[in-house]
């Protein structure tokens, strides 16, 4: 087995989630903006207590659409943080919403989220070709770059590591090691 799938340490969560999406071409602005909330969400705690609620994300916010979420009041907002299912800090969950808010607002500019977010690689993929989990990056220039961008107009929770595993999340970066079966 590559090494490349180590890291989900024996979880089917996170194992359906590295053979089926991690590192894979989406061009849905509505999964490119659940996995942007997702990642935010992630700040200080683990990618795997974020998957383990992704359900719940997903009941709670709409299914991540990014109309629907936009439009949501202060008290559905609140609503939600009692909710045991989600990542209950109150500037998390207010984040979907002003997140959502300035998603529109790049959608109106370049047509898209997706086309906003390949032209930070001219819609090219990055393949890093890895060997060893130990090369794969954190930080890559790009999502320093896309970091500063997202700060610029508004967007919470985006700093250059998170902005990375985003791109991760999304196939803009491929950083499966050359000898996953999964590439």
């Amino acid at each position: 087995m590559s090494e490349c799938r180590n890291w989900y340490n024996g979880d089917p969560i996170l194992e359906a989630y590295h053979d089926r999406e991690w590192c894979k071409v989406n061009h849905d602005d509505d999964f490119e903006f659940q996995m942007l909330c997702l990642e935010g969400a992630s700040v200080g705690l683990s990618w795997q207590i974020i998957m383990h609620k992704r359900p719940a994300y997903l009941a709670a916010f709409h299914g991540f659409r990014i109309d629907a979420c936009a439009a949501m009041t202060d008290e559905e907002l609140e609503a939600l943080r009692p909710n045991p299912g989600i990542i209950r800090n109150k500037n998390k969950i207010y984040s979907v919403r002003k997140n959502a808010q300035i998603v529109k607002k790049i959608q109106e500019e370049f047509g898209s989220f997706d086309a906003y977010l390949w032209s930070f690689t001219e819609g090219r993929q990055i393949d890093g070709h890895w060997k060893t989990v130990r090369e794969i990056p954190t930080v890559s220039d790009i999502s320093v770059a896309m970091s500063k961008d997202m700060k610029k107009r508004g967007i919470g929770f985006v700093g250059p590591v998170i902005t990375y595993s985003f791109l991760q999340s999304i196939g803009i970066v491929n950083d499966h090691l050359d000898d996953c079966e999964y590439r």
